[in-house]
């Protein structure tokens, strides 16, 4: 018998693509190999879904995905069917009895089962549907198929202790855990080693890190420490609660030099009334205090946002306070959402539920107040001298206009012309920002200097040779930045960017 190919379908946040790496990782230890981009629907032997409960209607859209695949394997005998993420820890049996042809189910805190899981349900003939009510091992401590050579994320708590009315995370992934701080940094200095040049630090609320220990410093102490490590050139983090944001944490950034000026902080609304029933712990002054800290201490810093529009019992006048804050906080983008039901979770249940058509007009309108400010904020780097680590495949037109794409300090989205010099991925250019779109910039002159890179080495050396195990943690550059398109229709359960 031949090699046995997979394929891995992410749904949802960040925390959702760093779980697919880890499922990536576990069956290509098992023996399996990614199935080509180019096999079309239903040629691989196991297909992965890994879901989310957050997006509206996420369940028929699964229910319509299984229902596609199910005439394809029983067209190919031997294929599997996984469901796992956090629908599958909210609908468990529930998803064998709609689609009795799926093989395994599994949850968010039990991933590492799934290659057992898989040759359970070939040996037994049987769905295998196994959902861990709590945290069986920390998922970086699982093997990984990165996709990045030089950039990854690391993982320093799981789950969360908020109870916000509008989101089921924390009923799915659990209360807050977090990691040992020299677990994390032993991972980060493996992953320099590795040619690695920039990490982002995830959590579900990233600063509430220490909580577990009662240590309320622990995050500012573990951005320190991560300054301290050679080689690591830039550090991010996300996301943020308000609650926890505190002025050490601030003064971390502000005096680290490898913690990037950079900042996504969900606001969800401006209104004091809406976020007392959202159960969010923190009010609109606040929320803008901290924001005119930040600039205090970090002049250039990109502050981006999640906001939720059409919250029940939202008013005009709480409306307009949204739009206050946006006006206030000059956002660079915000990730804007409007409004709608999740069941099980309290919002869903509240009176005063708005009309889609009222929620859908303040929706355009703070999506064309946002944009207004995103260009003129986009417009004053123009002229600045910026140092971008090349990316690989962030512009869609590159090809065409013989441009690379790039990410500032700050996160924004750079496009600049391709110098007669070979530029990797991971490489450090230098270039002037000639022009400003909402979501871009452009370095239309010659580019002022390249710098040659570990990790630019580190992504040759990869494009050289077959996909090797899985050895590290996460992937990639956060899209924090770009939004291309602004999402139109979903709630942002989490702070974490979807």
């Amino acid at each position: 018998m031949g090699v046995k190919t997979y394929e891995v379908r992410t749904y949802g946040c960040q925390m959702n693509v760093h779980d697919s790496e880890r499922l990536s990782g576990l069956l290509e230890e098992a023996g399996y190999v990614r199935a080509p981009e180019d096999a079309g629907e239903g040629n691989a032997d196991v297909v992965v879904f890994n879901t989310c409960a957050v997006r509206e209607n996420a369940d028929n859209r699964l229910y319509g995905n299984l229902g596609r695949l199910a005439p394809m394997k029983t067209a190919r005998p031997g294929m599997q069917i996984a469901v796992g993420g956090c629908l599958a820890q909210k609908d468990r049996d529930t998803i064998v009895r709609k689609a009795p042809w799926v093989d395994v189910v599994f949850g968010t805190h039990n991933i590492g089962k799934l290659p057992v899981l898989l040759e359970r349900a070939r040996v037994q003939d049987e769905a295998q549907v196994e959902i861990a009510e709590s945290l069986e091992a920390f998922p970086s401590t699982l093997p990984t198929r990165r996709e990045s050579a030089y950039a990854a994320w690391v993982s320093i708590s799981v789950g969360c202790n908020n109870t916000c009315t509008f989101c089921i995370v924390p009923a799915l992934r659990g209360k807050e855990k977090d990691r040992r701080t020299g677990d994390i940094l032993a991972e980060i200095e493996a992953l320099v080693g590795e040619g690695v040049a920039e990490i982002t630090l995830l959590g579900q609320n990233v600063n509430a890190y220490g909580s577990d220990i009662g240590d309320r410093e622990a995050f500012s102490k573990l951005l320190r420490a991560c300054g301290r490590i050679e080689g690591l050139e830039r550090v991010r983090f996300t996301s943020p609660h308000p609650r926890d944001f505190t002025d050490d944490v601030i003064a971390a950034m502000a005096e680290t030099p490898n913690v990037m000026p950079q900042l996504h902080m969900p606001l969800q609304s401006g209104s004091d009334t809406v976020l007392k029933a959202m159960r969010r712990s923190y009010r609109q002054e606040r929320y803008l205090g901290i924001i005119e800290k930040v600039r205090a201490s970090i002049p250039h810093a990109a502050i981006t946002t999640d906001i939720i529009v059409g919250f029940p019992g939202e008013t005009e006048e709480d409306f307009e306070q949204t739009m206050h804050v946006v006006r206030e906080a000059r956002f660079t983008q915000a990730f804007t959402f409007q409004y709608s039901k999740r069941p099980g979770t309290p919002a869903a249940t509240m009176e005063g539920q708005i009309p889609k058509e009222v929620v859908q007009k303040r929706y355009e309108r703070l999506v064309a107040l946002q944009e207004e400010i995103s260009w003129e904020e986009n417009k004053k780097q123009v002229g600045r001298t910026l140092e971008l680590m090349a990316a690989e495949g962030e512009g869609r037109k590159d090809g065409a206009t013989h441009r690379l794409s790039g990410r500032a300090p700050d996160n924004r989205l750079v496009h600049f012309t391709k110098p007669d010099q070979e530029v990797r991925p991971g490489d450090v250019v230098t270039v002037e920002i000639t022009y400003a779109a909402p979501h871009h910039l452009l370095a239309e002159g010659a580019v002022l200097d390249v710098r040659r890179t570990r990790s630019g080495d580190a992504w040759e050396k990869r494009q050289a040779v077959p996909a090797e195990k899985p050895g590290g943690v996460l992937l990639g550059l956060p899209k924090i930045g770009a939004p291309e398109p602004l999402p139109t229709a979903t709630t942002g359960g989490c702070g974490v960017p979807q």
